[in-house]
């Protein structure tokens, strides 16, 4: 089997240099660009299993670039932002991407990510995924941070995953947006309501990419969220 691939788009060569020895220590292979203009291409033309997108690019905005990314590919996309506000890490996730580090960073912790990622992203080869004839329409495996919808894997964030999972385990109970950061956030205290908001629009996104004709995520306006319990 083939290394996974890891393109990194940084325009600094220390950090491209740096991203790309930690990353191949971990067995992965790596493609470097230090400006955003080639990513697309890059994509179109080569087997990328992740991208590792700096925000501020010299030629183009990483946040315009993932926008781009995300009408032509579903690649993983790991965000690097030397901004650590909330709303910036919000903006990046409402645009689709998949985690975010904020600068500056170990490359291990990076490394961690990425595996984090792929991990999520890339289909079980040991065990396949459970199929519309099981009779279930979720399939959660803890061990793996695995999450199948009719027979489909899902590729999940951490937090897309921990959400779902949550839902999953009392369906038709009403969490509200405080209750689902105080159970799933490493800091609820410095997150604000629009970030579960984002996770809930990525989750409604990639549930209705595999059944377009039913809504699995309920809104309660002013009371939160929950997951129907008739399917």
């Amino acid at each position: 089997m083939s290394k996974p691939k890891v393109l990194i788009v940084e325009d600094e060569p220390a950090i491209r240099d740096n991203i790309q020895f930690a990353l191949e220590n971990e067995g992965l292979a790596t493609l470097q660009l230090g400006t955003g203009a080639a990513v697309l291409n890059s994509l179109a033309e080569q087997a990328i299993d992740l991208v590792v997108l700096d925000v501020g690019l010299p030629d183009v905005s990483g946040f315009d670039l993932l926008k781009q990314i995300r009408r032509e590919h579903r690649t993983p996309v790991i965000l690097l932002t030397a901004r650590n506000a909330e709303l910036d890490r919000v903006l990046g996730l409402e645009i689709g991407a998949d985690d975010y580090v904020v600068k500056p960073f170990s490359p291990r912790e990076l490394s961690a990510r990425v595996k984090a990622v792929l991990r999520r992203t890339q289909p079980a080869v040991a065990e396949p995924p459970a199929s519309p004839a099981d009779g279930r329409v979720w399939n959660v495996q803890p061990a793996k941070r695995q999450i199948s919808f009719y027979g489909t894997l899902l590729a999940l964030s951490k937090y897309e995953y921990e959400l779902l999972a949550t839902f999953i385990e009392r369906p038709g109970q009403v969490f509200s947006r405080e209750q689902l950061m105080q159970r799933i956030w490493d800091q609820p205290e410095q997150s604000l309501d629009r970030t579960v908001d984002a996770h809930i629009k990525n989750l409604r996104a990639k549930l209705r990419a595999i059944r377009n004709d039913l809504e699995a995520i309920v809104t309660h306006r002013g009371s939160g969220y929950s997951l129907r319990e008739d399917l």
